[in-house]
C-alpha cells in the first residue's frame, strides 16, 4: 500500500516497514492494543454483516478494507465504529450487494451497545440527532477509506481457491476438513494475513491446518504445497497467526468504539 504502488489484480501487500511501524504505533499504541482494536473492528463488521444478511464475500472484503485502512491511518484519529461502518458500506457496493444506510446505522448502533453489555438497550431514534451523526460518520469514513487507499479497493479472496485445492487433494467429502478450513479463512480476517500473503498461499495454509487438526496426512513427495506454489514457511506462519486467535479472549466490553473513548482508554492502560 505504499504511495508508489500500482493497481493490480492481486491484493496489495504490506512492506515490512509498514508492518513494524504502523501509524497507530507511532501514535502511542502498543502492538497488543492495536491488535485488539483491529480484532474488535473485524468482529463488529462480521456481526453486522450477519444481521444485515450480507454474503460472506462482502463481509470479508469489508474486513480487509478495514485492516488496510489502519495501516495508512491511526486508531487515535479514526474511530473503529466509523471505519467499520464505512468499510461495510463500501464493500457492499464493491461486491454488488448494497445495503441501506438506515439498516447499517441501526445494526451497528445495536451491536455497539451490545458489546458494552449495557443493562438495557434502547433502539436508536429513527432520524434523530444520533442517527444523523452516525450516518454522516459512515459517509465520511467511506470517503476516508477511498482516500487513504488511493481508490484501490480491489480484493481477491481465497474461498474459491481453497475449494479447488480441496478437490485436488480429494478432501471435498471429508467430514470435518472443508468446514474447518472455511472457518479458518473467516477467522483469519481478524489477523493481518490477508494483507501480508496472497490468497493461494492463505488457501494452502488453512487446508494444511485443517488436515493437521483432523490427523489426515497429505502428499509430501513432492510436497503438495510446493506444487501449488506455496512455501512451507509461509503456510506455517499463516497457520500460527490464525491459531493465536484462540489462545486469548478479546476484552470487547472495555475497548473504545468511538473516537472520544480512545484517550480515556489509553490513560486507563497507563499511556
Amino acid at each position: 500500500m505504499a504511495a508508489e504502488s500500482k493497481l493490480s489484480l492481486q491484493n496489495a501487500l504490506l512492506t515490512l516497514e509498514q508492518l513494524q511501524h504502523t501509524p497507530s504505533m507511532q501514535d502511542g499504541f502498543t502492538e497488543q492494543q492495536e491488535d485488539d482494536m483491529r480484532q474488535m473492528g473485524c468482529h463488529l463488521i462480521q456481526s453486522a454483516g450477519i444481521l444485515l444478511k450480507l454474503p460472506q464475500v462482502a463481509m470479508a472484503t469489508a474486513q480487509i478494507l478495514f485492516q488496510r485502512f489502519f495501516y495508512q491511518a491511526s486508531l487515535r484519529k479514526f474511530a473503529v465504529r466509523d471505519i467499520s461502518m464505512g468499510s461495510i458500506f463500501l464493500a457492499a457496493k464493491v461486491e454488488e450487494c448494497p445495503c441501506r444506510m438506515r439498516d447499517l446505522v441501526n445494526v451497528v448502533d445495536y451491536l455497539c451497545k451490545t458489546f458494552k453489555r449495557l443493562p438495557t438497550i434502547e433502539p436508536l431514534a429513527l432520524y434523530g440527532h444520533e442517527f444523523y451523526e452516525m450516518k454522516n460518520a459512515a459517509v465520511i469514513a467511506e470517503m476516508q477509506i477511498l482516500k487513504k487507499l488511493g481508490f484501490n479497493v480491489h480484493v481477491q479472496l481465497p474461498y474459491g481457491i481453497m475449494v479447488n485445492y480441496l478437490k485436488v487433494l480429494n478432501l471435498t467429502d471429508h467430514p470435518t476438513i472443508p468446514q474447518r478450513a472455511w472457518g479458518y479463512l473467516n477467522d483469519g480476517l481478524r489477523t493481518n494475513v490477508y494483507i501480508c500473503y496472497q490468497p493461494p498461499t492463505i488457501a494452502c495454509s488453512v487446508v494444511w491446518l485443517a488436515a493437521r487438526e483432523a490427523g489426515v496426512p497429505l502428499p509430501t513427495n513432492p510436497p503438495w504445497w510446493e506444487v501449488l506454489d506455496a512455501s512451507l514457511e509461509d503456510v506455517e506462519n499463516i497457520a500460527g497467526h490464525i491459531k493465536t486467535l484462540y489462545y486469548r479472549s478479546l476484552p470487547i466490553s472495555t475497548l473504545p468504539l468511538r473516537i472520544e473513548q480512545v484517550e480515556p482508554w489509553l490513560v486507563s492502560q497507563g499511556q
